[in-house]
């Protein structure tokens, strides 16, 4: 007779040293993960912890949503919303945020560019630095500009 279950990706459950060890974190990172919601691993019959697959995967989400600036508050409210509308009015706002981190990081990269590629003495004279520095809101760059027209 053939079994049709999947072999556990994990094994048995892990204890929390076992476990954090996999994804290279401390022991009190998963507690503390634990004290504000994100994490509720089982317990075996002498009050350990064991953590198994669907603690791989929320471990993995918050590792990921980390990554991508998410809070641990925003990231709790994420895994637990099991209403589909919530979780998406949610995301949906995570979303603008990221648009809007994602811009300020390639405009600090283009300067950062500029600058390295620049070859003047004194960086502020440069009229390429000058213009990415004035970006869209060019304005205090003109202005200083003309009060040294004078």
């Amino acid at each position: 007779m053939k079994s049709t279950e999947q072999p556990h990706p994990w094994g048995a459950p892990l204890g929390i040293g076992a476990f954090a060890a996999r994804f290279g974190l401390a022991p009190h990172v998963l507690r503390h993960w634990e004290s504000v919601g994100l994490l509720s691993p089982a317990r075996d019959p002498a009050g350990r912890r064991r953590y198994g697959d669907a603690d791989a995967v929320r471990v993995a989400a918050v590792l990921r949503g980390k990554a991508a600036g998410l809070s641990l508050d925003t990231l709790r409210a994420l895994l637990g919303a099991g209403d589909a509308r919530a979780r998406q009015a949610l995301l949906r706002g995570e979303a603008e945020a990221l648009r809007h981190r994602i811009a300020a990081a390639r405009t600090a990269l283009a300067l950062v560019e500029c600058a390295r590629e620049c070859r003047h003495e004194e960086l502020a004279a440069c009229p390429h630095f000058r213009d990415a520095v004035a970006g869209p809101r060019g304005a205090a760059v003109h202005a200083a500009d003309s009060l040294h027209a004078h």
